[in-house]
């Protein structure tokens, strides 16, 4: 297997076919012994192996793979570290490429998303699906005839000087590591789940996993661990879909009865808005906003009562000798009281919000079938609110098109292919590979939502299945159930359940042996770590090859790059874990932001500078600068965390465009950037006469340009 990997750098059709029979071979009983260890845990735990060890047999088992290939795929080469020697067939880099781009967000957050969110929930499918085809006929044959190792090679190859290389480093950066936060958290999510581990722990035994492939073989490392992520990753993924269809319908093809189960939930969800429990829910949560409202017209009398009835309630308990437990949680209570008027008139807003969210029908969330809120035929509220919500999804699709088009650890896998008509075959085989966890999303979603609404709501209190305790011990902000009106049967309303947890849960919530979960949850850390690696290789490489040797010393010695990108890839994966470990937002929200900073910063330069010669160093740069300017100030001003981080304090609709919601601010940085490329290049001197040539005969698939 060793030697498998270390084919080296020929690229004629006789050993690219001995290449290709290899990983046929190697992949084809990776994937048997995949299903055979399996079956093997499944075996053992209905022999009584404990839950706990299955999660750590998983956990060791999948990291420890990826450890092995990483160590088999080491190398000092430059070539091999940056593009894997440009050898990989087109069928595995597309597997690869796959796996690098299912993200945690693909994997873990997409289908919660939809979830809680119906249809709005598909302009991640739309879009995502919508940039491979952008990638396609726009950047991917071209960006490799270009033969560069990075996006900002690229750049400063392509504009003629280090100013825009530098832009597009600081732009490769900030998008990749907003994307391998989200990744490190779901890390942490993942590995939590399955060891019982701190989350803080969880990250950083994770990050250990990402680390080996990365660390010691770059691209070449990366690329064959992501063909086997990628298998273990789908495996996971269709398992439990196929079982959850199988168990509510008898067919085994979620897709072809997506139709006729949302029918279902439909009808449910009708009822459950009519339901007598469920209403007496929602005036319960009303009456809390209400009461939290009441305390902001006068927050110190507010306090003082807090307070008040805190005290008495410790008093009580004492006097009444209830077991310790309840005291220590009453004296609790008392102690994490707002000391300051500030600080409980944040409370008391927090609070009121919170409420008001949950007191709607259907615990917050829109009917699994409707397009969007409001009403285009309704009052002028109505009206409003309808095309606010149709112009976001709009917005967000094209956010994520575009960005999927400019995103950097996506188009360096286009880099190692042999030739320029692999790279055009590998993006087919990468939508196919896409497509199969796509396509099956939208289904899990709604079967899932069938199962929750048919079996678990309506249950007795102490008669709740053990996913739940089980995930409201990981994070109570995932998951939690309170008995609000007391009645002992969980309502919708009662829950509060995370996107996140949709898809790890599924198996579970489907009723299936805790080894489907395992392999649930190490598909989610199989999709989080690919992704990771990718990215982390980004950012490694951007600043030792791009910065590094490009721009400081472009003399030094191919060991001494890769050496520092080595040690750059260990900075960069600690300090994506510290920010992780905070939990500064939900996946989705970070990996979409990361798309806008792509989209913006990067989409512009790229195409323009492939489809105009006139494009030139100055308008490259000022527009790039202008895209991502306009797209981190818009962000930082409407979106609560980086608010929070940047100290904004004005209101948040003194900074709203049209209604715009910030996971989508790259809607006003593209036009920006584009429109600055082309009027700062008119305006100053075209490009050398040999760079427009170059430009021209990259153009043309059938010429071909030098050694690429």
């Amino acid at each position: 297997m060793a030697g498998m990997f270390d084919h080296g750098a020929k690229t004629d059709k006789a050993s690219t076919k001995i290449f290709t029979s290899q990983l046929n071979k190697v992949y084809g009983w990776y994937a048997g012994g995949f299903l055979a260890f399996v079956l093997v845990l499944a075996v053992l735990e209905q022999m009584g192996l404990p839950p706990n060890y299955i999660g750590f047999i998983f956990l060791l088992a999948t990291v420890g793979l990826y450890a092995g290939i990483g160590v088999m795929s080491r190398t000092s080469d430059a070539a091999e570290y940056y593009v894997a020697g440009r050898r990989v067939p087109a069928v595995y880099n597309g597997m690869a490429t796959g796996a690098d781009w299912m993200s945690a967000a693909s994997f873990i957050g997409m289908a919660g998303t939809l979830y809680l969110t119906g249809y709005g929930g598909l302009a991640f499918i739309m879009g995502w699906t919508g940039g491979y085809c952008l990638v396609a006929l726009l950047l991917a044959p071209y960006m490799r005839k270009f033969g560069q190792f990075t996006i900002p090679d690229f750049l400063g190859a392509r504009y003629e000087g280090n100013l825009p290389r530098f832009i597009g480093i600081i732009g490769a950066i900030l998008c990749s590591f907003t994307y391998v936060v989200a990744q490190i958290y779901g890390v942490g999510l993942i590995t939590t789940r399955l060891s019982g581990l701190a989350f803080e722990i969880g990250i950083f035994v994770g990050l250990g996993g990402i680390l080996v492939c990365s660390f010691l073989g770059g691209m070449r490392a990366v690329t064959w661990t992501q063909v086997a992520q990628y298998i273990i990753l789908i495996v996971a993924y269709l398992t439990p879909v196929v079982w959850l269809s199988v168990k509510q319908t008898g067919i085994p093809i979620p897709q072809a009865i997506y139709g006729y189960q949302l029918a279902k939930v439909t009808e449910l969800e009708n009822k459950l808005k009519v339901d007598p429990k469920e209403l007496e829910v929602i005036g319960i949560f009303k009456q809390r906003a209400a009461d939290a409202d009441a305390k902001l017209k006068d927050v110190p009398a507010a306090m003082a009562a807090d307070k008040a009835a805190a005290e008495k309630k410790l008093a009580d308990l004492t006097a009444a000798n209830r077991p310790a437990a309840e005291i220590q949680t009453a004296s609790k209570a008392l102690a994490d009281l707002p000391k300051t008027s500030d600080e409980a008139s944040k409370a008391y807003t927090a609070a009121k919000t919170a409420n008001a969210a949950r007191a709607v029908p259907l615990g917050g969330m829109p009917p699994h079938a409707q397009q969007f809120k409001g009403d285009p035929k309704g009052d002028d509220k109505a009206k409003l609110a309808f095309d606010t919500d149709r112009r976001n999804f709009l917005a967000l699709i094209f956010c994520l098109m575009v960005g999927t088009a400019a995103l950097p650890h996506i188009l360096m896998r286009y880099y190692t292919t042999p030739s320029v008509k692999d790279a055009r075959d590998s993006v087919t085989w990468s939508l196919f590979f896409i497509f199969l966890l796509y396509f099956t999303a939208p289904a899990l979603a709604v079967l899932v939502k069938y199962e929750m609404f048919s079996v678990v709501v309506g249950l007795p209190f102490d008669r709740l299945p053990e996913w739940i305790s089980a995930w409201s011990r990981v994070d109570p902000a995932l998951l939690s159930v309170v008995d609000i009106n007391k009645d002992g049967i969980l309502q919708l309303g009662e829950i509060r359940i995370g996107g996140d947890i949709i898809v790890l849960a599924t198996p579970a919530i489907g009723g299936l042996p805790y080894v489907i979960s395992g392999m649930v949850a190490a598909g989610g850390l199989a999709a989080a770590l690919s992704t990771a690696d990718g990215l982390l290789l980004t950012i490694a490489n951007a600043l030792s090859h791009d910065l590094y040797y490009k721009m400081i010393d472009p003399n030094a010695s191919t060991s001494r790059r890769v050496s520092i990108s080595k040690g750059l890839l260990v900075v960069v994966a600690l300090a994506a874990a510290g920010v992780a470990a905070q939990k500064p937002a939900d996946i989705l929200f970070l990996v979409s932001a990361a798309f806008s900073f792509a989209a913006a910063t990067f989409f512009p330069a790229l195409v323009l500078g492939i489809f105009w010669k006139r494009a030139n160093r100055w308008g490259a740069s000022l527009g790039m600068i202008a895209g991502l300017g306009i797209t981190f100030y818009y962000m930082a001003t409407t979106q609560p965390w980086l608010r929070g981080v940047f100290g904004v304090t004005s209101p948040v609709a003194d900074h709203i465009w049209w209604g715009i919601l910030p996971i989508s601010a790259g809607l006003f940085g593209v036009p920006v950037g584009m429109a600055v490329i082309v009027i700062v290049s008119l305006l100053t001197p075209p490009p050398k006469k040999e760079t427009q040539e170059l430009v021209e005969h990259v153009r043309y698939p059938d010429l071909k340009l030098g050694q690429a």
